[in-house]
């Protein structure tokens, strides 16, 4: 599953995270593989049911290709392999993400990226094949037409989808390539305010000596504003001078 706004590998998020169904089912590569799916569906499904017809002249059935019936055998082969890839690549899309080893990951991706090359290139060989067959076919009298044309159609389509598939697997593979050879971890620039390293004490201390600061006296020519008045013992009251106690 293909993650872009967070950290990933390979194109699927790391692992440890939740799986969202419908995020996974809106990703462009999940929807181009289920059309994959269904155009090789249409394909091989066509040709089983509607490309065999017999001739007026013979109980034996025949391709509907130009009586070709190795064209018949070799799209029902193509479509069948590749609508059971598209299953298993799906469930690979799934677990990805649970993928914790990047190597693995780097296989799974490897994987995807041969077979959607590869059969991208035998869709191309299949519809060359019906297409031309379908030309060279001139009696079309009791042949089902449409099927024939939806095989051949649906065949060019199948060269798109996986031909898409094949740039996704190719970008994932890129992708990851240079995640992993980026390292995840640096090293702190060391800090050059601080004489030591913060991790060991100095190895030496040299204690200074304080000399205390001398000060000046005040200048004795400067009157002194604030000078308090010389100690006096307690004074009597006035008005109690005259008086002495009774003595008894």
């Amino acid at each position: 599953m293909e993650e872009t706004g967070g950290p990933s590998a390979y194109g699927a998020s790391l692992a440890g995270g939740s799986f969202d169904f419908y995020k996974f089912v809106r990703q462009p590569q999940t929807i181009v593989r289920i059309l994959s799916w269904i155009f090789a569906l249409v394909v091989f499904a066509t040709i089983t049911s509607e490309g065999y017809v017999n001739t007026p002249h013979s109980v034996e059935v025949k391709c509907i290709f130009n009586q070709n019936d190795s064209a018949c055998h070799y799209a029902i082969g193509i479509g069948v392999i590749a609508f059971l890839a598209c299953v298993a690549f799906l469930m690979l899309d799934v677990y990805l993400p649970f993928m914790s080893s990047a190597q693995e990951r780097k296989y799974a991706v490897m994987a995807d990226l041969g077979f959607s090359g590869a059969w991208s290139f035998l869709w191309f060989v299949c519809f060359c094949l019906l297409a031309s067959q379908w030309a060279k076919t001139h009696d079309v009298n009791g042949i089902p037409e449409d099927a024939a044309r939806a095989a051949v159609a649906f065949s060019f389509f199948s060269i798109a989808t996986w031909g898409i598939l094949t740039y996704f697997a190719l970008s994932h593979f890129r992708r990851g390539v240079n995640e992993v050879s980026i390292p995840t971890y640096t090293e702190a620039p060391p800090d050059h305010q601080s004489p030591y390293p913060p991790t060991y004490a100095p190895t030496s201390y040299n204690p200074t000596t304080y000399t205390p600061t001398t000060y000046t006296a005040y200048p004795s020519s400067v009157p002194d504003m604030h000078q308090q008045p010389p100690f006096t013992p307690n004074p009597q009251p006035q008005g109690d001078a005259g008086y002495q106690p009774p003595s008894y």
